[in-house]
């Protein structure tokens, strides 16, 4: 069974790992990754950026069909990361910060 869209399969073997439907799980799934799965994942994800928001930008907000909702979750994973990989070499975490386990998120189980 596809995960994504038709026109994403390039995309499909990242969707069961990374495609994270909540601000906490995409946190986690960075705070746990290494440097190097950051990088790839953000590289492999990136080329793909402007069709992904093309083509959920075509669904009403909270309308998003299950597998345009699991490619929208890509795109707030490579948000999620990007900070990572653009600014601190893939560091998982942020160097020279509070430790990001204090915060916590009030609205971060919930989905997108």
């Amino acid at each position: 069974m596809k995960l994504l869209p038709q026109g994403f399969e390039e995309l499909e073997t990242w969707a069961g790992a990374w495609g994270m439907p909540t601000q906490n799980t995409r946190w986690d799934k960075r705070l746990a990754s290494t440097r190097e799965e950051l990088i790839t994942f953000y590289n492999a994800v990136l080329p793909h950026l402007e069709r992904i928001l093309d083509h959920v930008d075509q669904y009403p907000l909270g309308e998003l069909p299950e597998q345009s909702a699991r490619l929208f979750d890509l795109a707030l994973m490579h948000a999620e990361i990007a900070p990572n990989v653009e600014l601190y070499d893939g560091d998982p975490n942020v160097p020279h910060s509070y430790e990001e386990k204090r915060f916590i998120a009030v609205h971060g189980n919930d989905r997108h």
